[in-house]
């Protein structure tokens, strides 16, 4: 990409001035054949490269680890997820974090990062186990990206919350836990960041409990046919490329 260089000269693209100027070549044949030269530039012709910028992506896994049938497989395919996305992150500036909810507590048991050893030394042994504490998860990472986004104002986040939207550990006490989960999800949907629902609630037993929540943050809710790191995965890849 090109656009004209309005009296710089740095940064010249040449090929886009070569045919900025192509057009005039008939009526500059005299200059060209005065000036002894088989193609004639002006000033007016400089085009200068537009250098197209890559915006980072910060994509933060927000993961429910209560005990359930299928914590196991949720948390593997998380962690085959996180690790393709840094696999492919450096042809970008993308960075990867993941926040796990359960007993009493969210963790930030993954800072954003780009770095596949670090990832790979941080997933390692992750807690598992208790109640869900959904809002607790929320809450952490609604303040992990506004964190990031004052010191990388540029970055695009992306939340991707695996959970069967049934929060049942309140924060404060004072409201309950479903109401604190959604409370706390209109603000993330009114910060316009970017989210999107995992439901893994089991399709006999789900009570539409992860649509709700997908809807108070204004996020698509997706079941995955099978929930295997690569599904995980594109469905990620999907989203940041939208």
């Amino acid at each position: 990409m090109a656009r004209p260089a309005m009296g710089r000269s740095d940064d010249i693209a040449f090929d886009a001035t070569i045919r900025a100027a192509a057009p005039h070549q008939k009526k500059r044949k005299e200059e060209r054949q005065e000036n002894g030269v088989a193609f004639s530039i002006k000033k007016d012709d400089l085009q200068r490269k537009v250098r197209v910028r890559l915006t980072a992506n910060l994509v933060i896994f927000v993961v429910d680890a209560s005990w359930s049938m299928a914590v196991a497989e949720r948390m593997s395919a998380t962690k085959g997820a996180i690790l393709s996305l840094l696999t492919d992150a450096y042809q970008r500036r993308d960075r990867v974090g993941l926040v796990v909810f359960q007993k009493d507590r969210a963790n930030l048991v993954l800072p954003p990062t780009n770095s596949v050893q670090l990832a790979q030394r941080a997933l390692k042994d992750i807690p598992v186990g208790g109640k869900t504490p959904l809002s607790a998860g929320l809450f952490l990472a609604h303040e992990v990206v506004r964190r990031e986004k004052l010191s990388h104002p540029d970055v695009l986040p992306l939340l991707i919350v695996l959970t069967d939207g049934a929060g049942n550990v309140s924060m404060t006490g004072d409201i309950p836990p479903q109401e604190e989960a959604h409370r706390l999800a209109d603000k993330i949907a009114e910060d316009e960041i970017r989210t999107v629902v995992i439901n893994m609630e089991h399709q006999a037993f789900d009570q539409g409990l992860a649509q709700s929540l997908a809807d108070h943050l204004n996020a698509p809710c997706y079941s995955l046919s099978e929930l295997k790191a690569e599904n995980l995965y594109r469905a990620v890849r999907a989203e940041m490329e939208q």
